[in-house]
């Protein structure tokens, strides 16, 4: 079974290890951060280049654009992805620049408010401004898709008002389950059911509320846990994969030191940040199994349903 990975993370950083991205199986897909709010265009454009040139000198991965727009079984099919629309710069040709890097998915905001709209961070919800939406649009011509993770409650309820194609949550958990800002109302994932998205599921101790060091085996159960809920709330086929996972726990307590604007204490209050990694990701589908979850079921959760959206965004680019 091939597991459709919608959020990662190597270290920002030339020294990044490609390599690392080999622990997911063969016929993955697996999305990579190149960037967030403190970065700009230039940065994400070298990064975005280092890591293709890695990657493809490697011989286990192929990238996104390479061939098509899905997976190749033989390898680890690699797209990025940007955690804010900051590295636009404001000019929305960027959108069709970064999706011609291998971009294959944006936030419009990181945490805190910036031109297209409010963070999950904020203390005032502002919602997507004019700028988001046309930033929405860019995205749904040149067949990005639109992530509301990170994003403000009313920012991604407008991300889902505003988009034309399917909208996701690509790593994002439920606040039914654990009250955290970061994690997402049952009306944002409603809302981004209803446009045909899905609501990827992250294993980040501190949004699932299992954050302590030997809580391996629970990080994994209550990944399971919401999942089972967004089954319930949405359906089989608007849930997905997303665990946000960091090859490098290290860079990330580093950023969380030296860009504390781009944080809050909701980050570390719980101590240093948990991680499911890929291997415990790949035992989801025994426990799903176990909770009740057929062969179709677990296909869907693990790569059948981000497969659906994102081969509709590109459909409707009508390239």
């Amino acid at each position: 079974m091939n597991l459709w990975e919608q959020h990662c993370c190597l270290p920002l950083v030339p020294t990044a290890d490609i390599t690392e991205l080999a622990r997911y199986p063969l016929g993955s897909y697996v999305s990579v951060n190149v960037g967030f709010s403190p970065h700009s265009k230039a940065v994400v454009t070298a990064l975005s280049q280092d890591f293709r040139r890695k990657a493809l000198a490697d011989g286990r991965f192929r990238m996104v654009d390479a061939v098509d727009e899905l997976e190749a079984a033989e390898l680890i099919t690699l797209a990025f992805d940007l955690e804010d629309s900051g590295p636009l710069e404001g000019d929305l040709d960027n959108v069709r620049y970064f999706h011609s890097l291998g971009v294959r998915s944006m936030l419009p905001t990181y945490n805190h408010a910036n031109a297209a709209g409010g963070g999950c961070l904020d203390v005032e919800d502002t919602g997507l401004t004019a700028y988001g939406r046309d930033v929405v649009r860019e995205m749904n011509r040149v067949g990005m898709l639109v992530d509301g993770s990170h994003c403000s409650i009313s920012t991604g309820l407008d991300v889902a008002r505003s988009t034309e194609c399917p909208m996701i949550y690509s790593h994002s958990n439920f606040a039914a389950l654990w009250q955290h800002p970061r994690n997402i109302t049952d009306e944002q994932a409603l809302e981004c059911a209803r446009t045909g998205g899905v609501v990827g599921i992250n294993g980040v101790g501190i949004f699932l509320g299992v954050n302590a060091p030997e809580d391996d085996d629970k990080r994994v159960q209550a990944m399971a846990d919401h999942i089972e809920y967004g089954v319930e709330l949405l359906g089989i086929e608007h849930v997905g994969i997303g665990s946000d996972y960091s090859f490098d726990h290290e860079d990330f307590n580093h950023e969380l030191r030296i860009h504390p604007e781009a944080f809050s204490d909701m980050y570390t209050r719980w101590g240093p940040l948990q991680w499911v990694p890929p291997e415990a990701t790949l035992t989801l589908p025994a426990v799903l199994r176990s909770r009740g979850f057929d062969d179709k079921a677990v296909e869907a959760v693990f790569g059948g349903n981000f497969r659906r959206v994102a081969q509709a965004t590109h459909a409707a680019t009508g390239r």
